[in-house]
């Protein structure tokens, strides 16, 4: 049976990693390497609603109220879904003593949830296959996903402590 503890232990993991993704894409913008903008997901997001699913491209759709809002919403309750399927794959022992190599894997593997679904959705076709440079935006997006990983492992292994 899991407990209400168990269930915010899982939460907390997946924004703590969700910060640290965060914290490294705050990073690249400084450096001055372009990251997503999270308003065009909350517009993404915005036109489910309305019958629309894909776009072509997301940034000549009609904004949505509230779309900045709305991506970063969506954007942290993504990572605690990811934070509880790590978990639900290894068990509730692994929030209580983490360790990094599921946590690595794991990061990898999200990275599928945009290649084939986002980006094709918001119109940069299947693994960024419309764009100007799709391996070098498949391996960025690869990158953020091992930091999402690294950040389970670390938002993990802080819980463990406390």
């Amino acid at each position: 049976m899991t407990s209400l503890q168990d269930i915010s232990r899982v939460a907390l993991i997946g924004v703590g990693a969700t910060l640290v993704m965060d914290g490294w894409l705050w990073l690249l913008r400084r450096l001055g390497v372009p990251t997503l903008n999270f308003a065009l997901i909350g517009r993404w997001v915005g036109h489910l609603p309305r019958g629309r699913l894909r776009h072509a491209p997301i940034g000549a759709a009609a904004a949505v109220p509230g779309e900045l809002a709305l991506g970063w919403l969506l954007h942290y309750g993504t990572g605690i879904v990811f934070a509880a399927l790590l978990v639900s794959l290894q068990g509730l022992g692994w929030a209580r003593q983490p360790t990094l190599a599921p946590a690595l894997a794991w990061g990898a593997a999200t990275v599928l949830a945009p290649l084939f679904v986002m980006q094709p959705a918001m119109g940069a076709g299947i693994a960024s296959s419309k764009t100007p440079t799709p391996l070098k935006n498949c391996l960025r997006s690869l990158a953020n996903h091992l930091v999402f990983g690294l950040g389970l492992y670390l938002s993990a292994a802080v819980l463990s402590r406390l």
